[in-house]
């Protein structure tokens, strides 16, 4: 074993150049000076940048790395790096080891492969990454990675830290301002504090490379329910199974290394579906972290003879994955602002930002919508496994009470009696909920934050915390104004808590999210139900949604038509993937293989004619031939719709999803029909019993 439990506190964070590292090979200065423009956002000296550069170069050469990478979060999703080795040339043919303040401060990579979204034309290649010192840097496979942003030349935002750090400066203002007017005067910044979960599946990978469509898809195109799924439930919390165990160990080892701090580890409800929880952090590192997560996890899965599957729904008919973005807001004194205090003040307080929030939600339900919507998270919402695609939130019986209390002006029976009214001097006190959590939310309170069920498993964390960021920022912002105009700051907080809980009391669903009753309820109350990525994207650039981002300086109205066209395209060209991949398996593994067993049969009725046929092999080829004749039929259809498609985004967009996925979904039918009737031996591929229960 390479590290001891008792070596752990050593092991973490041993391959980051953090806080304490920088102590030890910065200059006092160096260190203060780095320390200050945290503190305050500006920028540093060009000597500070040449003495931290070198810092870092001594730190990560004396640990065997040999190169460095600026590394960005382009708007792939995914996170990109162009490797540099630190060898300068020198006199007699000799090599120095260098690595300077400009080139740690600013890289320069080529960017013209990189979506944009129409901000820039292909042949301009020009991008920049430029060092996010919030971010620690951190070594990998002998080279120094260093967090960057990414933009072009012309300055546009082409990644996803940018706005994420932009939106957290946002909320931050607000709230701080939010926090002068019930007097506190110590707190200088506001963090939005976020905790990923994030699902997986663990599959053998000798499976997984005789499936064209788990190597190009990341999920299964076709498949045929196995006799067991998740039925028993026998999986969930279960004990771990050695070859698992064994790479959830690994798996831990290596996060520790990178900081990422990795908490909890379990089975979760499908065959082969795993989970792994950090402990919270600032939105900032967790969504670094949350990107090495899945790097390390993919990595890590190979040297045990296994492949991570991060898609949302690889198999049919069982549970999806996703990632809970536990999300709240904390001072830098440590006061969590969504958990109910000791004190009328803080209850008063809480009130406050639960409102914002509440009203922020209402207001940008189909923006938040938009956060998540793709073609893999399309297969997943909605499902038993994960929250419909309608926002609401999940306050809880008791908080709940609290808030009925307040709209309708009834009293509040707390242990005391006291009726409940607002105000920073009396309040009674708000009891810690005890309701369970309702899995069919997609935005629960949980005691002290908000979980935000609906992301799904392979997508970044940041395009949704930047919008709750925004989101409360706005909100915080309008109630600040009116708060600090008022006359009486008491009177007017507790009028605006009460008219906006009222305003607002549509968005609040404690029910099961599942039953049909909800839909058309949610109907009647005028909440949107976006249900496919089809119709969530089009509301992407709606007027509200570009005033408020451009209001607070997190995009421009071109940086946000651009998501917008990458996402749609993203959608559209995800698809034709897996249409063309599903042609290729039909055309070229499924139908002869079901050829090759029809004839089979046949040869063996016409061998047995003579004492007279089975009914088995004639009923059976009788029926193969009918299917077959189907599957034929449809592949020809999806190949002349694939053809037809529209070039235009927008129209082709509605297209793929009504169109080329009802032909995907019908040619899928008829592939998994004619797998439970074909001998196994014929069978082209591993099915869903031989992946999921390989262990």
């Amino acid at each position: 074993m390479e590290t001891k439990t008792t070596e752990l506190t050593e092991l973490f964070g041993s391959m980051v150049f953090n806080e304490a590292m920088m102590r030890q090979y910065l200059s006092s200065n160096s260190y203060k000076a780095w320390k200050d423009s945290i503190r305050t956002g500006t920028s540093l000296d060009l000597s500070i940048a040449n003495d931290i550069a070198e810092a870092m170069k001594r730190w990560a050469i004396e640990r065997g790395a040999t190169h460095y990478t600026h590394w960005f979060q382009p708007m792939t999703g995914y996170t990109a790096e162009k490797h540099d080795s630190f060898i300068t040339p020198a006199p007699g043919g000799k090599v120095l080891l260098e690595f300077s303040g400009k080139e740690l401060v600013r890289g320069e990579p080529d960017a013209s492969s990189f979506p944009s979204g129409g901000l820039r034309a292909t042949f301009e290649a020009r991008g920049y990454t430029a060092w996010d010192p919030t971010s620690f840097a951190f070594l990998r496979d002998g080279t120094l990675y260093i967090p960057t942003v990414f933009c072009s030349y012309s300055g546009q935002v082409l990644d996803k830290k940018t706005p994420l750090l932009r939106s957290m400066d946002e909320v931050s203002r607000q709230a701080v301002r939010i926090l002068r007017l019930f007097g506190d005067t110590e707190t200088t910044r506001v963090v939005a504090q976020v905790g990923p979960e994030q699902e997986y599946f663990l599959v053998d990978e000798k499976d997984f490379a005789k499936r064209m469509d788990l190597r190009l898809c990341g999920r299964t195109l076709f498949g045929a329910k196995p006799p067991k799924g998740q039925e028993l439930e026998d999986h969930y919390f279960g004990a771990i199974r050695p070859r698992v165990a064994a790479y959830m160990e690994e798996l831990d080892r290596e996060l520790w290394k990178l900081g990422v701090l990795s908490k909890t580890k379990h089975n979760e409800v499908a065959p082969c579906q795993h989970e792994m929880a950090p402990i919270y952090s600032d939105a900032n590192t967790a969504c670094d972290h949350n990107q090495i997560t899945m790097d390390v996890m993919r990595k890590v899965a190979r040297k045990h003879g296994l492949v991570c599957l991060l898609h949302e729904k690889p198999f049919a008919g069982i549970n999806g994955s996703g990632k809970h973005d536990n999300w709240s807001l904390a001072t830098d004194t440590g006061d969590n602002l969504f958990k109910p205090g000791r004190t009328p003040s803080q209850n008063a307080r809480f009130l406050l930002f639960l409102a914002a929030f509440i009203k922020g939600v209402d207001e940008y339900q189909d923006f938040l919508r938009c956060t998540v919507a793709y073609a893999g998270n399309d297969h997943r919402l909605g499902a038993q496994e994960a929250p419909p695609a309608v926002v609401s939130i999940f306050l809880g019986d008791e908080l709940t009470a609290v808030v009925d209390s307040i709209i309708h002006g009834t009293e509040y029976s707390d242990p005391g009696k006291k009726t409940l009214r607002i105000g920073v001097d009396v309040m009674p006190p708000i009891p810690q909920d005890n309701t369970d959590r309702n899995r069919t939310s997609p935005l629960a309170f949980t005691g002290n934050k908000f979980e935000f069920r609906m992301l799904g498993s392979s997508q970044s964390i940041a395009g949704p915390n930047i919008a709750l960021n925004t989101i409360m920022a706005e909100e915080l912002e309008q109630f600040a104004d009116e708060l600090e105009a008022a006359p009486d700051f008491n009177e007017a907080l507790s009028a605006l808590i009460r008219r906006v809980l009222t305003e607002h009391q549509r968005i609040v669903f404690n029910g099961n999210g599942y039953e049909d009753a909800w839909l058309r309820e949610a109907a009647r109350r005028g909440l949107a139900n976006l249900t496919s990525t089809a119709d969530a994207l089009p509301v992407y650039t709606a007027e509200k949604n570009v005033a408020l981002f451009t209001k607070h300086g997190i995009f421009s109205r071109e940086e946000l038509a651009a998501r917008q066209e990458i996402h749609m395209e993203n959608y559209c060209t995800v698809l034709t993937i897996e249409a063309n991949t599903m042609l290729d398996m039909l055309k070229r593994d499924i139908l002869p293989a079901v050829s090759d067993y029809t004839g089979s049969l046949c040869s063996r009725i016409k061998s047995r004619s003579a004492i007279g046929s089975s009914r088995y092999e004639s009923s059976v080829a009788a029926k193969l031939s009918e299917t077959t004749d189907q599957l034929l039929a449809a592949v020809e259809k999806l190949e002349r719709d694939l053809a037809d498609a529209p070039q235009v985004t927008e129209a082709r967009l509605i297209y793929f999803q009504s169109v080329i996925l009802a032909d995907m979904s019908a040619a899928r039918t008829l592939a998994d029909t004619l797998e439970t009737m074909v001998d196994r031996k014929y069978w082209p591929f591993p099915t869903y019993s031989d992946i999921l229960f390989y262990m």
